[in-house]
């Protein structure tokens, strides 16, 4: 028979934890969503979208899930595992340098770190594409696109620094500055 006291306790848990998901944004430039999480990859699981849009263009977007596994039937290091994507467009100068993988990764290392999101088993790709149209889309020119995915162990239920790090991620694949620097270049361009 299932204890139930274990059940309402892994619920109360995970309850806690994705809290962090729903904690109030630094960057205006950031729009974060609940989206349907996937269901068979752990007891439980939360995700999140994010987009990254500035002058109401789109330049990048991402998720986040966070899955629970309270009885590690999984092959993780701990009940929590955080997966996450993140992707932006290139320029295309930029998308040809051969220090763009370790650049982008080390975007998510130094936000792991600088928010405090102490982890462990992180491991991750990253991923450049270029989209040439053809035919009807030959006039689209020639785009360019980074992806990373990565996942880790969390090494305790408190997520906010977890969910900090994604964001600042998305805001370095994105070019955003940091927030403590003024972008000369958009304060010009305001009326």
């Amino acid at each position: 028979m299932p204890d139930v006291g274990s059940a309402e306790n892994a619920q109360e848990t995970f309850r806690r934890a994705v809290e962090a998901l729903h904690s109030p944004l630094i960057r205006p430039e950031i729009t974060v969503r609940e989206i349907p999480s996937p269901q068979r990859l752990a007891p439980h699981s939360a995700a999140v979208s994010a987009e990254v849009s500035v002058h109401g263009e789109e330049i990048a977007w991402g998720r986040l899930i966070v899955l629970y596994d309270p009885e590690g039937t999984r092959d993780w290091p701990g009940p929590f595992r955080v997966v996450c994507q993140a992707n932006s467009e290139l320029e295309s100068e930029i998308a040809t340098d051969p220090l763009l993988g370790p650049v982008a990764w080390s975007w998510l290392t130094d936000a792991l770190g600088a928010h405090g999101a102490a982890h462990h088993a992180l491991s991750g790709t990253v991923t450049r594409a270029t989209t040439e149209g053809f035919g009807a889309k030959a006039h689209e020119g020639a785009t360019t696109e980074l992806e990373m995915r990565a996942s880790w162990t969390p090494e305790s239920e408190d997520l906010s620094g977890h969910m900090s790090a994604w964001l600042a991620l998305l805001a370095s694949a994105s070019g955003l500055p940091p927030l403590d620097v003024t972008d000369i270049a958009r304060q010009r361009s305001r009326p």
